[in-house]
């Protein structure tokens, strides 16, 4: 009897917590679950965490289990807090998804720090609105209300909770006890992953282990808010960085021996996929007519530092050189060079602006372009909105930059194309299909339909950048101007004997994986002005 006793006694204690928190325990549970349902993306791949359930119970038991560690006014403090907290970040969550159709994320943070009282309150008023109500928000105020309601009759009737029999708070222990065993067991790994990337120490670092998707199940809103803290802390140390690096920026002197220097930086471009470069389809025609004609002079052997566009465009732009002392955010940024040398330097991107909706890859290429201060230091102008298709770039520098007196003097224009990226048919304009399937039966006759739509879709975004740059050499043909293109990364499109689509992240770099992802293409074309003034360049 006595082994009985003892083992009813270590049984109603696993119940204990759930006892004692009861009110609590259950409007949590219930707030999780419903923000989880509401913040379900609406995409053909959107769904649930298949652990929930049961992640969400280990989460709120050991929760209650750390407040049966105080005296009942700490808790009764501490319960209200975590309520207040719990709620208030669910219902921005919730808000933030049905408004800008993204969760809490490092971007959404890093826009709210750069908000200014004007902004704030236009927010705030709009939040303010009867609409609010009659959302998911307002399912989660119903739920905060009961949860309320709930404390308070606990809290003014002694026999609330109904005191169980001995015997059956030994059996729901027993039940909890399995529970927690069970969930325990199928939340493990999620735990160590979100140990893991919380613990990280740099933004490419958070980068990595979620492009890898190793970086664990952000399931409830503030998990997300927690990983958005981090990731804007250790954004803002390398920011510091560079900003400690641009003051150090000094320019002596300056020939401008190139008075027009155009970059353009393309997207997820596989050389092999280039008609310039020897491939089979007629992916380069505007390309290959102006190397025939002298112009152009492309490059074969240049490889990219890495297949993320957030790890280039840190090396690109940074003058630290991989083997020297420090890291990429202790040198100063290369615009920043040009600009203290008398350069007027303008960035039109397709990519990196601050917005809602933005990935961590996306934040962690941008964050440094988008802080206002070294912005400032890199470039006298930028575009403030991003396009569907790169023809938008176009039109806005033949708006608002192309008549600009800056021409006048040393310019540096940088474009930033959406290029390739995926999802590759939405690269380019319907109207401008050329490839179709049927073109491609004699080269890849056994290649699956779906694959092969991959491969259609590619091709005819490749072309469609054919035409976007052959347009941004055509407006500086009158310009003693210079034009570099290279692209961030190669691309994969289930290449032969190969079953990838868009990039392998892995560490593990065997030759086809640096054949496909890791050479680019790379060309220089000079206006006929540049050639003539600098034949000792152009040779």
């Amino acid at each position: 009897m006595k082994i009985l006793q003892v083992i009813g006694k270590i049984l109603r204690a696993f119940w204990l917590p759930i006892e004692r928190n009861t009110v609590f325990f259950v409007g949590l549970y219930v707030l999780g679950v419903v923000s989880a349902w509401l913040t379900v993306p609406h995409t053909p791949s959107g769904k649930l965490y298949d652990n929930l359930y049961l992640e969400l119970f280990l989460d709120l038991y050991v929760l209650c289990a750390l407040l049966c560690l105080f005296g009942k006014r700490t808790v009764a403090i501490l319960k209200l807090l975590l309520c207040v907290v719990f709620y208030a970040v669910a219902m921005a969550d919730v808000y933030c998804f049905e408004k800008y159709g993204s969760s809490l994320s490092p971007s959404m943070l890093m826009l709210v720090g750069e908000t200014d009282s004007r902004e704030a309150g236009e927010f705030l008023s709009s939040v303010l609105q009867w609409g609010t109500l009659t959302s998911g928000v307002g399912w989660l105020l119903l739920i905060a209300v009961l949860h309320a309601a709930g404390s308070w009759l606990v809290r003014k009737n002694k026999h609330l909770p109904l005191q169980l029999l001995p015997s059956v708070k030994s059996f729901m222990g027993f039940l909890t006890l399995c529970l927690l065993v069970v969930s325990l067991t199928s939340s493990w790994k999620n735990k160590q992953a979100l140990w893991r990337l919380m613990t990280l120490r740099t933004v490419g670092a958070l980068e990595n282990k979620m492009t890898r998707h190793e970086g664990g199940e952000q399931y409830l809103p503030i998990y997300r808010l927690a990983f958005s803290i981090r990731a804007n802390q250790l954004a803002a140390k390398q920011v510091e960085q560079l900003v400690d690096a641009a003051d150090k920026v000094a320019v002596d002197s300056c020939s401008y021996t190139s008075p027009t220097i155009v970059l353009i930086i393309g997207e997820s471009y596989n050389k092999h996929h280039a008609q310039l470069y020897g491939y089979y389809m007629p992916t380069t025609p505007r390309q290959l007519r102006r190397e025939r004609s002298g112009q152009l002079v492309k490059f074969s052997d240049v490889v990219t530092t890495w297949n993320l566009t957030s790890f280039v465009f840190k090396h690109m732009f940074s003058t630290y050189v991989i083997g020297q002392e420090g890291d990429w955010c202790d040198y100063p940024l290369f615009p920043e060079v040009f600009k203290k040398a008398g350069y007027e330097v303008t960035f039109l991107t397709n990519q990196f602006l601050s917005k809602a909706k933005e990935a961590i890859y996306d934040f962690s290429g941008g964050f440094f372009l988008n802080n206002p201060q070294l912005s400032q230091a890199m470039f006298d102008h930028r575009n403030e909105t991003t396009h569907p298709w790169d023809d938008g770039l176009l039109r806005d520098w033949d708006e608002h930059f192309s008549n600009s007196d800056s021409l006048e003097k040393p310019s540096l224009v940088i474009f930033h194309l959406l290029g390739q990226h995926m999802n590759y048919y939405s690269r380019y304009p319907r109207k401008q299909t050329h490839f179709t399937a049927a073109d491609y039966e004699k080269h890849r006759p056994k290649m699956l339909g779906f694959r092969k739509k991959q491969l259609v879709w590619y091709d005819n975004a490749t072309l469609y950048n054919d035409s976007i740059v052959d347009q941004i050499c055509k407006r500086f043909e009158d310009k003693e101007a210079i034009v570099i293109y290279v692209p961030d990364h190669g691309e994969e499109i289930y290449e032969p004997g190969r079953f990838i689509i868009c990039r392998n992240h892995s560490d593990d770099i065997d030759y086809p994986l640096a054949h496909y992802e890791y050479e680019i293409p790379f060309w220089v074309w000079c206006s006929k002005k540049y050639i003539a003034g600098h034949q000792d360049i152009f040779r």
